[in-house]
Protein backbone atom coordinates (compact mmCIF):
# COMPACT_ATOMS: atom_id res chain seq x y z
CA UNK A 1 0.00 0.00 0.00
CA UNK A 2 1.27 3.19 -1.01
CA UNK A 3 2.15 6.21 1.39
CA UNK A 4 3.33 9.80 1.52
CA UNK A 5 6.45 10.54 3.48
CA UNK A 6 7.10 13.95 4.45
CA UNK A 7 9.66 16.36 5.88
CA UNK A 8 7.49 19.13 7.42
CA UNK A 9 8.78 22.42 8.67
CA UNK A 10 8.94 24.25 5.01
CA UNK A 11 7.18 27.25 4.22
CA UNK A 12 5.09 26.62 0.72
CA UNK A 13 5.99 29.19 -2.22
CA UNK A 14 5.11 29.53 -5.57
CA UNK A 15 2.30 29.07 -7.67
CA UNK A 16 -0.03 25.90 -8.30
CA UNK A 17 -3.03 24.98 -10.96
CA UNK A 18 -6.01 23.88 -10.38
CA UNK A 19 -7.64 21.51 -11.93
CA UNK A 20 -10.92 20.40 -12.42
CA UNK A 21 -13.72 19.95 -9.90
CA UNK A 22 -14.36 16.19 -9.23
CA UNK A 23 -17.76 16.70 -7.66
CA UNK A 24 -19.12 18.63 -11.36
CA UNK A 25 -17.20 15.75 -13.40
CA UNK A 26 -18.93 12.62 -11.99
CA UNK A 27 -22.99 13.75 -12.55
CA UNK A 28 -21.43 15.26 -15.85
CA UNK A 29 -19.92 11.98 -16.78
CA UNK A 30 -22.98 10.14 -16.11
CA UNK A 31 -25.13 13.01 -18.13
CA UNK A 32 -23.04 12.62 -20.94
CA UNK A 33 -24.87 9.18 -21.47
CA UNK A 34 -27.95 10.78 -21.67
CA UNK A 35 -28.17 11.53 -25.71
CA UNK A 36 -27.05 9.15 -28.47
CA UNK A 37 -24.38 11.46 -29.73
CA UNK A 38 -21.04 11.84 -29.24
CA UNK A 39 -19.91 14.65 -26.28
CA UNK A 40 -16.43 15.89 -25.77
CA UNK A 41 -15.68 17.18 -22.16
CA UNK A 42 -12.56 18.44 -21.06
CA UNK A 43 -10.58 19.80 -17.76
CA UNK A 44 -11.56 16.25 -16.29
CA UNK A 45 -9.49 15.61 -13.02
CA UNK A 46 -7.53 12.62 -13.63
CA UNK A 47 -8.27 10.74 -10.37
CA UNK A 48 -9.29 7.56 -9.44
CA UNK A 49 -13.11 7.89 -9.15
CA UNK A 50 -13.26 9.33 -12.41
CA UNK A 51 -11.65 6.50 -14.02
CA UNK A 52 -14.04 3.56 -11.80
CA UNK A 53 -17.05 5.85 -13.46
CA UNK A 54 -15.86 5.67 -17.00
CA UNK A 55 -14.69 2.29 -16.37
CA UNK A 56 -18.84 1.40 -15.46
CA UNK A 57 -19.80 3.75 -18.21
CA UNK A 58 -17.70 1.91 -20.65
CA UNK A 59 -19.16 -1.85 -19.43
CA UNK A 60 -22.92 -0.96 -20.14
CA UNK A 61 -21.74 0.00 -23.48
CA UNK A 62 -20.88 3.32 -24.03
CA UNK A 63 -18.35 4.04 -26.52
CA UNK A 64 -15.38 6.07 -23.77
CA UNK A 65 -12.21 7.12 -25.82
CA UNK A 66 -9.64 9.42 -23.47
CA UNK A 67 -8.30 11.63 -25.76
CA UNK A 68 -6.07 13.44 -23.51
CA UNK A 69 -5.09 12.90 -19.61
CA UNK A 70 -7.63 15.12 -19.15
CA UNK A 71 -10.35 14.70 -22.16
CA UNK A 72 -12.57 11.93 -23.16
CA UNK A 73 -15.29 11.45 -26.07
CA UNK A 74 -18.38 9.19 -25.20
CA UNK A 75 -20.79 8.16 -27.01
CA UNK A 76 -24.22 7.09 -24.87
CA UNK A 77 -25.97 5.24 -28.33
CA UNK A 78 -24.64 1.82 -27.84
CA UNK A 79 -25.97 1.26 -24.22
CA UNK A 80 -26.73 -2.45 -24.35
CA UNK A 81 -27.39 -2.77 -20.48
CA UNK A 82 -28.86 0.03 -17.50
CA UNK A 83 -27.70 -2.59 -14.48
CA UNK A 84 -24.47 -0.90 -13.27
CA UNK A 85 -23.28 -3.24 -10.82
CA UNK A 86 -19.15 -3.85 -11.08
CA UNK A 87 -17.28 -4.10 -7.82
CA UNK A 88 -15.52 -0.82 -8.07
CA UNK A 89 -18.44 1.26 -8.54
CA UNK A 90 -19.91 -0.01 -5.05
CA UNK A 91 -16.63 2.65 -4.12
CA UNK A 92 -17.67 5.46 -5.21
CA UNK A 93 -20.52 7.48 -3.69
CA UNK A 94 -21.74 9.00 -7.48
CA UNK A 95 -22.47 5.90 -8.66
CA UNK A 96 -25.60 6.84 -8.20
CA UNK A 97 -26.03 9.73 -10.59
CA UNK A 98 -26.04 6.90 -13.64
CA UNK A 99 -29.71 6.34 -11.98
CA UNK A 100 -30.96 9.76 -12.71
CA UNK A 101 -28.78 9.96 -16.31
CA UNK A 102 -30.23 6.46 -17.48
CA UNK A 103 -34.22 7.25 -16.15
CA UNK A 104 -33.96 9.99 -17.78
CA UNK A 105 -33.32 8.07 -21.21
CA UNK A 106 -34.24 4.91 -20.94
CA UNK A 107 -37.42 5.02 -18.14
CA UNK A 108 -34.94 2.59 -16.34
CA UNK A 109 -32.03 1.89 -14.28
CA UNK A 110 -30.50 -0.76 -11.80
CA UNK A 111 -27.04 0.36 -9.76
CA UNK A 112 -25.60 -0.89 -6.99
CA UNK A 113 -25.98 0.95 -3.54
CA UNK A 114 -23.45 4.37 -3.30
CA UNK A 115 -19.95 3.86 -1.38
CA UNK A 116 -17.24 6.39 -1.43
CA UNK A 117 -15.75 7.80 2.43
CA UNK A 118 -17.26 6.71 5.70
CA UNK A 119 -17.81 10.14 6.36
CA UNK A 120 -21.38 9.81 8.10
CA UNK A 121 -25.28 8.45 6.86
CA UNK A 122 -25.72 9.77 3.37
CA UNK A 123 -28.90 8.37 2.72
CA UNK A 124 -30.70 8.43 -0.65
CA UNK A 125 -34.36 9.16 0.76
CA UNK A 126 -34.84 12.25 -1.10
CA UNK A 127 -33.43 10.74 -4.50
CA UNK A 128 -35.91 8.02 -4.75
CA UNK A 129 -39.02 11.00 -3.21
CA UNK A 130 -37.61 12.65 -6.34
CA UNK A 131 -37.81 9.66 -8.94
CA UNK A 132 -41.15 9.08 -7.33
CA UNK A 133 -42.59 12.06 -7.49
CA UNK A 134 -41.81 11.88 -11.59
CA UNK A 135 -43.87 8.48 -11.59
CA UNK A 136 -40.93 6.12 -11.17
CA UNK A 137 -41.39 2.94 -8.93
CA UNK A 138 -38.14 2.87 -6.72
CA UNK A 139 -36.87 -0.58 -5.07
CA UNK A 140 -34.37 -1.86 -3.22
CA UNK A 141 -33.41 -5.52 -3.53
CA UNK A 142 -29.87 -7.21 -3.12
CA UNK A 143 -28.06 -4.37 -2.61
CA UNK A 144 -28.90 -2.27 -5.88
CA UNK A 145 -31.36 0.21 -6.10
CA UNK A 146 -34.07 0.11 -9.11
CA UNK A 147 -36.00 2.65 -10.90
CA UNK A 148 -38.73 2.30 -13.94
CA UNK A 149 -41.47 3.84 -15.47
CA UNK A 150 -43.83 3.89 -17.97
CA UNK A 151 -43.51 7.39 -18.46
CA UNK A 152 -41.74 10.51 -16.39
CA UNK A 153 -44.15 13.37 -16.26
CA UNK A 154 -42.90 16.60 -14.73
CA UNK A 155 -43.81 17.21 -10.78
CA UNK A 156 -43.14 19.72 -8.06
CA UNK A 157 -40.45 18.44 -5.78
CA UNK A 158 -39.67 19.71 -2.53
CA UNK A 159 -36.47 18.69 -0.53
CA UNK A 160 -37.22 18.36 2.84
CA UNK A 161 -33.12 18.54 3.31
CA UNK A 162 -30.41 20.48 1.07
CA UNK A 163 -29.13 17.65 -0.79
CA UNK A 164 -26.62 18.47 -3.89
CA UNK A 165 -27.18 14.58 -5.09
CA UNK A 166 -30.75 14.34 -5.10
CA UNK A 167 -31.00 17.55 -6.79
CA UNK A 168 -28.32 16.94 -9.40
CA UNK A 169 -30.35 13.45 -9.73
CA UNK A 170 -33.90 14.67 -9.93
CA UNK A 171 -32.89 17.49 -12.27
CA UNK A 172 -31.05 14.78 -14.52
CA UNK A 173 -34.37 12.62 -14.87
CA UNK A 174 -36.72 15.82 -15.16
CA UNK A 175 -34.78 16.88 -18.21
CA UNK A 176 -35.92 14.67 -20.19
CA UNK A 177 -39.57 14.26 -18.31
CA UNK A 178 -42.91 15.18 -19.94
CA UNK A 179 -43.87 18.48 -18.83
CA UNK A 180 -42.41 20.44 -15.84
CA UNK A 181 -40.95 20.32 -12.84
CA UNK A 182 -39.77 22.37 -10.34
CA UNK A 183 -37.08 21.64 -7.21
CA UNK A 184 -37.68 23.70 -4.01
CA UNK A 185 -35.30 24.01 -1.10
CA UNK A 186 -32.67 22.66 -4.26
CA UNK A 187 -29.07 22.83 -3.50
CA UNK A 188 -26.96 25.86 -4.99
CA UNK A 189 -23.74 24.65 -4.89
CA UNK A 190 -21.21 25.84 -8.35
CA UNK A 191 -21.06 22.02 -9.23
CA UNK A 192 -25.00 21.58 -9.44
CA UNK A 193 -24.95 24.92 -11.85
CA UNK A 194 -22.09 23.19 -13.76
CA UNK A 195 -24.28 20.08 -14.33
CA UNK A 196 -27.46 22.41 -15.47
CA UNK A 197 -25.31 24.13 -17.51
CA UNK A 198 -23.93 21.27 -19.14
CA UNK A 199 -27.30 19.73 -19.69
CA UNK A 200 -28.53 22.99 -20.83
CA UNK A 201 -25.69 22.94 -23.76
CA UNK A 202 -26.97 19.53 -24.79
CA UNK A 203 -30.20 21.23 -25.39
CA UNK A 204 -32.10 20.88 -22.31
CA UNK A 205 -34.61 23.88 -20.70
CA UNK A 206 -33.43 24.51 -16.98
CA UNK A 207 -33.79 27.51 -15.40
CA UNK A 208 -33.24 28.68 -11.79
CA UNK A 209 -29.64 26.72 -10.90
CA UNK A 210 -27.35 28.49 -8.54
CA UNK A 211 -30.75 29.50 -6.85
CA UNK A 212 -33.08 27.24 -4.48
CA UNK A 213 -35.69 26.70 -7.11
CA UNK A 214 -34.97 25.43 -10.17
CA UNK A 215 -37.37 24.85 -12.80
CA UNK A 216 -37.28 22.11 -15.66
CA UNK A 217 -38.66 22.10 -18.82
CA UNK A 218 -38.37 18.52 -20.04
CA UNK A 219 -37.47 17.35 -23.28
CA UNK A 220 -37.59 14.67 -25.88
CA UNK A 221 -34.16 14.33 -26.54
CA UNK A 222 -30.90 15.88 -26.20
CA UNK A 223 -27.88 16.37 -28.01
CA UNK A 224 -24.11 16.45 -28.38
CA UNK A 225 -22.08 19.29 -27.02
CA UNK A 226 -18.57 19.83 -25.80
CA UNK A 227 -17.82 20.89 -22.50
CA UNK A 228 -15.16 22.27 -19.91
CA UNK A 229 -15.57 21.53 -16.26
CA UNK A 230 -15.36 24.22 -13.06
CA UNK A 231 -12.31 24.39 -11.19
CA UNK A 232 -12.09 22.22 -8.20
CA UNK A 233 -12.82 24.37 -5.35
CA UNK A 234 -12.11 22.26 -2.98
CA UNK A 235 -8.51 21.72 -4.15
CA UNK A 236 -7.88 25.12 -4.38
CA UNK A 237 -9.40 25.07 -0.93
CA UNK A 238 -6.96 22.48 0.13
CA UNK A 239 -3.93 24.63 -1.01
CA UNK A 240 -5.11 27.66 0.06
CA UNK A 241 -5.04 26.27 3.95
CA UNK A 242 -1.63 24.32 2.94
CA UNK A 243 -0.23 28.34 2.75
CA UNK A 244 -1.54 29.23 5.87
CA UNK A 245 -0.45 26.33 7.74
CA UNK A 246 3.02 26.08 6.55
CA UNK A 247 3.10 29.65 6.82
CA UNK A 248 3.86 30.26 3.23
CA UNK A 249 2.92 32.52 0.15
CA UNK A 250 1.08 30.63 -3.04
CA UNK A 251 -0.62 31.87 -5.71
CA UNK A 252 -3.90 29.39 -6.47
CA UNK A 253 -4.41 29.59 -10.50
CA UNK A 254 -7.40 28.62 -12.65
CA UNK A 255 -10.20 28.89 -9.61
CA UNK A 256 -13.37 31.32 -9.81
CA UNK A 257 -12.53 33.57 -6.83
CA UNK A 258 -16.86 33.55 -6.23
CA UNK A 259 -16.53 29.98 -5.41
CA UNK A 260 -13.72 30.71 -2.57
CA UNK A 261 -15.92 33.40 -0.47
CA UNK A 262 -16.81 31.44 2.22
CA UNK A 263 -13.03 29.59 2.71
CA UNK A 264 -11.42 33.19 1.56
CA UNK A 265 -13.48 35.16 4.37
CA UNK A 266 -11.98 32.04 7.24
CA UNK A 267 -8.39 32.60 6.29
CA UNK A 268 -8.70 36.94 6.53
CA UNK A 269 -9.89 35.79 10.25
CA UNK A 270 -7.11 34.03 10.91
CA UNK A 271 -4.77 36.78 9.99
CA UNK A 272 -3.89 35.80 6.53
CA UNK A 273 -3.64 38.30 3.37
CA UNK A 274 -5.50 37.20 0.21
CA UNK A 275 -5.41 39.14 -2.75
CA UNK A 276 -7.95 38.08 -5.68
CA UNK A 277 -7.97 38.43 -9.33
CA UNK A 278 -10.09 36.88 -12.30
CA UNK A 279 -8.68 33.98 -12.40
CA UNK A 280 -6.53 33.41 -9.38
CA UNK A 281 -6.34 33.69 -5.28
CA UNK A 282 -3.04 34.72 -3.35
CA UNK A 283 -2.37 33.52 0.17
CA UNK A 284 0.27 34.75 2.38
CA UNK A 285 -0.02 33.61 5.48
CA UNK A 286 1.81 35.70 9.10
CA UNK A 287 3.86 34.12 11.36
CA UNK A 288 1.37 33.68 13.86
CA UNK A 289 -2.43 32.77 13.17
CA UNK A 290 -5.46 33.65 15.20
CA UNK A 291 -8.01 31.83 16.67
CA UNK A 292 -11.66 31.63 15.17
CA UNK A 293 -15.30 30.03 14.90
CA UNK A 294 -16.67 27.89 11.81
CA UNK A 295 -19.51 26.15 11.25
CA UNK A 296 -20.13 24.14 8.04
CA UNK A 297 -23.20 24.87 6.25
CA UNK A 298 -24.55 24.02 2.51
CA UNK A 299 -23.00 26.16 0.03
CA UNK A 300 -22.87 29.32 -0.15
CA UNK A 301 -22.13 28.31 3.67
CA UNK A 302 -18.25 27.04 4.41
CA UNK A 303 -17.84 23.80 3.22
CA UNK A 304 -17.83 20.58 4.99
CA UNK A 305 -15.40 19.12 2.64
CA UNK A 306 -13.01 21.87 3.43
CA UNK A 307 -13.59 21.17 7.47
CA UNK A 308 -10.49 18.71 8.16
CA UNK A 309 -7.93 21.36 6.40
CA UNK A 310 -9.49 24.35 8.46
CA UNK A 311 -9.18 22.45 11.49
CA UNK A 312 -5.31 21.33 10.67
CA UNK A 313 -5.12 25.35 10.55
CA UNK A 314 -6.70 25.87 13.80
CA UNK A 315 -4.88 23.37 15.72
CA UNK A 316 -1.58 25.46 15.07
CA UNK A 317 -3.39 28.72 16.02
CA UNK A 318 -3.16 30.99 18.84
CA UNK A 319 -6.05 31.06 21.08
CA UNK A 320 -9.11 28.56 21.19
CA UNK A 321 -11.31 27.97 18.67
CA UNK A 322 -14.21 25.86 18.11
CA UNK A 323 -15.62 23.93 14.61
CA UNK A 324 -19.20 23.13 14.03
CA UNK A 325 -19.85 20.37 11.53
CA UNK A 326 -23.79 20.44 10.67
CA UNK A 327 -23.57 18.33 7.40
CA UNK A 328 -22.09 14.73 8.15
CA UNK A 329 -21.79 13.00 11.73
CA UNK A 330 -18.07 10.86 11.15
CA UNK A 331 -16.29 14.05 10.11
CA UNK A 332 -14.09 14.30 12.51
CA UNK A 333 -12.54 11.06 12.14
CA UNK A 334 -8.93 12.77 11.10
CA UNK A 335 -9.11 14.07 14.71
CA UNK A 336 -7.21 11.08 16.52
CA UNK A 337 -4.68 11.11 13.84
CA UNK A 338 -3.61 14.97 14.44
CA UNK A 339 -3.82 14.17 18.16
CA UNK A 340 -0.77 11.86 17.59
CA UNK A 341 1.10 15.41 15.75
CA UNK A 342 0.69 16.77 19.24
CA UNK A 343 -2.95 18.72 18.49
CA UNK A 344 -5.13 19.94 21.47
CA UNK A 345 -8.81 18.49 20.50
CA UNK A 346 -11.63 17.62 22.39
CA UNK A 347 -15.01 16.52 20.22
CA UNK A 348 -17.82 16.86 21.90
CA UNK A 349 -20.95 15.77 19.49
CA UNK A 350 -20.79 17.55 16.27
CA UNK A 351 -17.97 20.56 18.10
CA UNK A 352 -14.78 19.99 18.15
CA UNK A 353 -13.08 22.71 20.46
CA UNK A 354 -9.33 23.56 19.47
CA UNK A 355 -6.57 24.61 21.76
CA UNK A 356 -3.95 25.85 19.43
CA UNK A 357 -0.52 24.54 19.89
CA UNK A 358 2.69 25.69 18.81
CA UNK A 359 3.26 23.36 16.37
CA UNK A 360 2.95 19.73 15.30
CA UNK A 361 5.51 17.19 15.05
CA UNK A 362 5.78 14.26 12.48
CA UNK A 363 4.01 10.95 13.49
CA UNK A 364 3.12 8.20 11.30
CA UNK A 365 -0.78 8.75 10.63
CA UNK A 366 -3.69 7.15 8.43
CA UNK A 367 -5.96 8.55 5.88
CA UNK A 368 -9.61 7.98 7.63
CA UNK A 369 -11.02 9.39 4.18
CA UNK A 370 -10.62 11.69 0.89
CA UNK A 371 -10.80 15.31 2.57
CA UNK A 372 -9.42 14.00 6.04
CA UNK A 373 -6.25 12.66 4.58
CA UNK A 374 -5.57 15.73 2.98
CA UNK A 375 -5.94 17.13 6.31
CA UNK A 376 -3.26 15.39 7.41
CA UNK A 377 -0.84 16.13 4.72
CA UNK A 378 -1.31 19.75 5.33
CA UNK A 379 -0.72 18.99 8.89
CA UNK A 380 2.54 17.23 7.88
CA UNK A 381 4.13 19.82 5.59
CA UNK A 382 3.81 22.31 8.89
CA UNK A 383 5.31 19.39 11.10
CA UNK A 384 8.78 19.55 12.56
CA UNK A 385 10.16 16.12 11.51
CA UNK A 386 9.07 13.74 9.54
CA UNK A 387 5.48 12.38 8.62
CA UNK A 388 4.42 9.24 7.19
CA UNK A 389 0.64 9.48 6.00
CA UNK A 390 -0.85 6.06 5.12
CA UNK A 391 -3.85 4.81 3.24
CA UNK A 392 -3.18 7.43 0.78
CA UNK A 393 -5.36 5.67 -1.30
CA UNK A 394 -8.71 7.43 0.13
CA UNK A 395 -6.79 11.18 -1.05
CA UNK A 396 -6.34 9.91 -4.54
CA UNK A 397 -9.69 9.31 -5.41
CA UNK A 398 -10.01 12.50 -5.31
CA UNK A 399 -6.50 14.85 -5.30
CA UNK A 400 -4.63 14.57 -8.63
CA UNK A 401 -0.61 14.24 -8.49
CA UNK A 402 -0.92 15.94 -4.94
CA UNK A 403 2.40 15.41 -3.76
CA UNK A 404 3.93 16.60 -7.14
CA UNK A 405 1.76 19.79 -6.85
CA UNK A 406 3.34 20.55 -3.31
CA UNK A 407 7.00 19.23 -4.60
CA UNK A 408 6.47 22.20 -7.26
CA UNK A 409 5.75 24.72 -4.00
CA UNK A 410 8.99 23.77 -2.35
CA UNK A 411 7.51 20.55 -0.16
CA UNK A 412 9.94 17.64 0.88
CA UNK A 413 7.15 15.36 0.28
CA UNK A 414 7.41 11.32 -1.96
CA UNK A 415 4.73 8.92 -2.61
CA UNK A 416 6.58 5.50 -1.54
CA UNK A 417 5.57 2.06 -1.33
CA UNK A 418 7.19 0.03 1.00
CA UNK A 419 9.26 1.05 4.31
CA UNK A 420 12.71 0.63 2.65
CA UNK A 421 11.92 3.65 0.69
CA UNK A 422 10.53 5.28 3.54
CA UNK A 423 14.42 4.72 5.36
CA UNK A 424 15.74 6.11 2.04
CA UNK A 425 13.84 9.12 2.06
CA UNK A 426 14.94 9.62 5.77
CA UNK A 427 18.58 8.99 4.97
CA UNK A 428 18.07 11.47 1.85
CA UNK A 429 17.18 14.61 3.81
CA UNK A 430 18.92 14.49 6.70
Amino acid sequence: MDQYVIKGGIPLNGKVEIGGAKNAALPILAAAVMTDETVVIDNLPNVRDINVLLQAIQEIGAKVERTGEHSVKINGSFIHDISVDNEFIKKIRASYYLLGALLGKYKKAEVALPGGCDIGSRPIDLHQKGFRALGAEVEIRGGLISVKAENLRGSHIYLDKVSVGATINIMMAAAMAEGKTVIENAAKEPHVVDVANFLNCMGANIRGAGTDVIRIEGVEKLHKTEYSIIPDQIEAGTFMFAAAATRGDVTVLNVIPKHLEATTAKLLEVGCRVEEGDDYVRVVAPEQLKHTQVTTLPYPGFPTDMQPQMGVVLGISQGISTITESIFENRFRYVDELTKMGAAIKVESNIAIISGVHRYTGARVSAPDLRAGAALVIAGLSAEGITVVDDIFYIERGYEALEKKFMALGARIERVSSEKEIQKFKLKIS
